[in-house]
C-alpha cells in the first residue's frame, strides 16, 4: 500500500534552503529530504498569488482556464480535482491546515478537512478585483510594522497544524486503507514575526541588501511601475527594517522546516516512511526586496520560483533536476502514485517520472499573474535558460538567466538587440501563444472580475470588505463571527 504526503508552505522563495546553495537560512529537514529525494532546481507557482494558485493545484489546471483568477475568486469545489478523484477511488483524503478555498461547506474533495483556514467570509481579498480603477491601498505600512521577534497567530496555528498532522499518522486507521494528506503550513508568510529560538539564528546586521537594490538597479518596465505604486513598500523598508525583516524571514523558515522536520519524524514512527511518497512546495516565493519589490505578484525568480522536493519509494535519491516543473504537476503526481491513469487534456506531468526521466530543458512552464495591483494580465513562459513575460498591452521583458540569474538585465531594454535576443523573443512569445491567446484571456478576466464586483455589491463595497494583508487564522476568523 502506497500513501502520499504533500507539505506545503506559504511565501518560501526556492533559494531559501541550505540544499539549494542559500549561504544563511538553515534548513536542516529539508536538506535532509533532499538528500534522500529529489531535488528540482526549476519549480515555479502558476500564479504569484495564494488564492488563484492554490485552485490551480486542485484543479491542475492552468489559472485561465480554471477562471478562478484572483484572491476573491476562490476554489469552490464546482471544478473536480485530484481530491475527488483519489476519494472517489478509495483513498483517503485529508487537508490539514491552510487552504484558501471558499469554504468547507463546499465538497472540495477531502475525505475530511483538519484545522482549515479558508478565505475570509467566502470572499477573500476583495479589494484586489479592482484593477480597472485601482485605490489607494497602504499594505506596505502593516506588513513592515509587523517585523520582529515573538509569537504571532500564524506561528500559533502552524504549532497546531503540526501537532494534528502527527496526531493523524500516528491514528491506527491510516494502516487500513492508502491515504493522501495535504498538510499546509502558513509559515514563512507574513507577519514577519519570528519565535525566539529562531530569531536568535539570524542577526540583521548579517543580512545583505537586497538584489536590485540601488535605485538605478531598479526596472523602469511600465507595468511593474503600477504594481510598486500600489504597494509603495519603499516607504516603509529602509535599510536598517528591511535586514530586520530578511531575518526575520529565515527565522520563520528555519521555523517552518522544525516543522516539516516533525512531521516526517511522525511518518517515521509511525512505520510508514517506506510506503509514502512524499512532496514538499510552497504556493509562491517572497521578493525579499529584490528590485524594489517585498512580497510576491511579479514574475521574478524569487516571486515566481518555487522550492520542490520529492522523495519516497521508487524516488531517485541526491538527484537534482533541471528540468522546468510546475505545481500543476501535483495533481499528476497524486494520481500517478495511486496508479491511476492521467487526465489527458490537464498540462501536468508526474513528477515521479519526471525525477526518473532524463532533464528535458525544453518544457515550457507558463505563470500568470491577474490579482490586486496590476492592471492587465502578466504571463510568465520559461524554457532552457530563457524568460520571457508579457504583458497585455505594455512591452514584453525577456531574461536569459544562464548569464544572468538575478535578472538585472532585462533584454528587452537593452539597446541593439542582437539576432539571439531577438529570436527568443519570438520564440517566447511563440510559446506562450501555444498555450493560450493572453489578449483573449485577459479580456475574459476582466470580465469575469467586473461580474464579481457587481456580485459583492460594487466597488466600493469591495474597497470596504475583507482588508487584510493575511488571511485570519481560522480561530480569528470564528472569534471575529461570533463578534458580529
Amino acid at each position: 500500500m502506497i500513501n502520499f504526503l504533500i507539505l506545503i508552505s506559504d511565501e518560501h522563495r526556492r533559494d531559501a534552503m541550505g540544499c539549494m546553495g542559500h549561504p544563511v537560512v538553515q534548513t536542516p529537514n529539508l536538506d535532509a529530504l533532499a538528500a534522500r529525494g529529489t531535488l528540482f532546481d526549476n519549480a515555479y507557482t502558476p500564479s504569484p498569488m495564494c488564492v488563484p494558485t492554490r485552485a490551480a493545484i486542485a484543479c491542475g489546471d492552468h489559472v485561465h482556464r480554471t477562471r478562478f483568477w484572483d484572491s476573491a475568486t476562490p476554489y469552490d469545489g464546482s471544478r473536480t480535482s485530484w481530491m475527488h478523484r483519489l476519494r472517489e477511488a478509495g483513498v483517503h483524503v485529508a487537508s490539514i491546515g491552510k487552504l484558501h478555498f471558499r469554504s468547507g461547506t463546499d465538497d472540495n474533495g477531502f475525505s475530511e478537512e483538519i484545522l482549515p483556514m479558508h478565505v475570509v467570509g467566502g470572499v477573500g481579498w476583495a479589494v484586489g478585483l479592482l484593477r480597472e480603477n485601482t485605490p489607494e491601498y497602504d499594505a506596505a505600512k502593516e506588513l513592515a510594522a509587523d517585523v520582529g521577534t515573538g509569537e504571532s497567530s500564524y506561528t500559533a496555528y502552524d504549532r497546531d497544524i503540526t501537532d494534528a498532522a502527527c496526531d493523524w499518522l500516528h491514528a491506527p486507521e491510516r494502516r487500513e486503507t492508502p491515504w493522501a494528506s495535504f498538510v499546509s503550513l502558513v509559515s514563512p508568510h507574513y507577519p514577519l514575526t519570528a519565535p525566539e529560538d529562531w530569531a536568535q539564528l539570524y542577526d540583521p546586521e548579517d543580512m545583505d541588501l537586497p538584489v536590485g537594490y540601488a535605485p538605478e538597479e531598479r526596472p523602469s518596465h511600465s507595468e511593474l511601475a503600477n504594481v510598486l505604486s500600489f504597494f509603495d513598500y519603499d516607504r516603509y523598508f529602509d535599510e536598517a527594517r528591511l535586514k530586520e525583516a530578511k531575518a526575520a524571514y529565515f527565522a520563520l523558515t528555519s521555523f517552518m522546516d522544525d516543522c516539516v522536520g516533525r512531521i516526517l519524524t511522525a511518518l517515521e514512527a509511525s512505520g510508514q516512511a517506506e510506503d509514502t511518497v512524499v512532496l514538499y512546495v510552497s504556493d509562491h516565493g517572497e521578493m525579499l526586496g529584490d528590485h524594489g519589490f517585498w512580497t510576491k505578484q511579479v514574475m521574478y525568480e524569487a516571486s515566481a520560483g518555487v522550492p520542490m522536493i520529492l522523495g519516497g519509494p521508487g524516488v531517485p535519491k541526491g538527484k537534482r533536476v533541471g528540468t522546468g516543473t510546475s505545481l500543476l504537476d501535483v495533481s499528476a503526481t497524486a494520481l500517478d502514485v495511486f496508479g491511476m491513469p492521467q487526465v489527458s487534456d490537464l498540462p501536468g506531468n508526474s513528477l515521479c517520472d519526471i525525477a526518473r526521466a532524463e532533464d528535458d530543458l525544453d518544457r515550457t512552464v507558463l505563470s500568470e499573474y491577474h490579482d490586486g495591483g496590476s492592471t492587465t494580465g502578466t504571463f510568465m513562459v520559461r524554457w532552457r535558460g530563457w524568460k520571457y513575460v508579457h504583458y497585455v498591452g505594455h512591452a514584453p521583458q525577456l531574461f536569459d538567466l544562464e548569464a544572468d540569474p538575478l535578472e538585472l538585465e532585462d533584454l528587452v531594454g537593452r539597446s541593439g538587440a542582437d539576432a539571439r535576443t531577438i529570436n527568443a523573443l519570438a520564440e517566447g512569445e511563440r510559446r506562450l501563444r501555444a498555450i493560450c491567446d493572453p489578449e483573449a484571456v485577459n479580456v475574459q478576466c476582466f470580465a469575469d472580475q467586473r461580474a464579481r464586483i457587481d456580485a459583492l455589491g460594487g466597488e466600493q463595497a469591495c474597497r470596504e470588505a475583507y482588508v487584510f494583508n493575511h488571511t485570519p487564522t481560522p480561530d480569528e476568523q470564528s472569534r471575529e463571527g461570533s463578534a458580529l
